[in-house]
């Protein structure tokens, strides 16, 4: 049986997690984290490049990230697309460096930041499904050609439903936390 392979599909449903972990780092929660700018692309040189290959990040005290562009032309770029990020946040440019307070959550904006986490939460879900999906197809197709039996297929199917219910719930353990982190005040 040459398609099946079980290992590729744990890998795959784990990659899902991990990514689901980086996009629950750039959530902000109330405290300064130099992650939450991790995602964030500027334009910069004619081409979109990641903010941490322009400047140095640095969190001096919980609620305040500073931001040191190496290239002072670029400064107006990298107050740009913070500016224009969804992370609402609001720079004050001295110079070369790009102070960002991190204001207070209020509820309101809890419960915003809580509903994003469950929908990066449902896509990192529906990512580990479909990839148990192609694993049941890859064994009804090897089933079918003869390649393994039913018994096997059987085995394997219940393997493969099993990882997916760890990952599952790992996924749904990593959102209890977020969602813990978020309300937090």
């Amino acid at each position: 049986m040459a398609d099946f392979d079980l290992k590729d599909i744990k890998r795959r449903m784990e990659g899902a997690l991990s990514v689901l972990k980086q996009e629950f780092s750039s959530l902000r929660t109330g405290r300064a984290n130099a992650s939450i700018l991790d995602p964030l692309s500027v334009d910069a040189y004619g081409t979109p490049m990641p903010l941490n290959q322009l400047a140095t990040i640095n969190v001096p005290e919980p609620r305040m990230i500073v931001v040191q562009v190496w290239d002072k032309g670029q400064v107006q770029a990298v107050d740009k697309a913070i500016r224009e990020s969804d992370l609402g946040l609001n720079p004050v440019v001295e110079g070369q460096v790009l102070r960002l307070p991190i204001p207070e959550l209020n509820e309101e904006r809890r419960q915003e930041i809580a509903k994003v986490a469950h929908k990066y939460a449902e896509q990192a879900r529906v990512a580990v499904r479909n990839v148990r999906r192609d694993g049941m197809d890859q064994l009804k197709k090897a089933e079918k050609a003869s390649e393994i039996g039913q018994d096997e297929q059987h085995t394997h199917a219940a393997e493969v439903q099993e990882l997916t219910d760890s990952i599952i719930k790992e996924i749904d353990e990593a959102l209890s936390a977020k969602e813990a982190e978020i309300m937090q005040v």
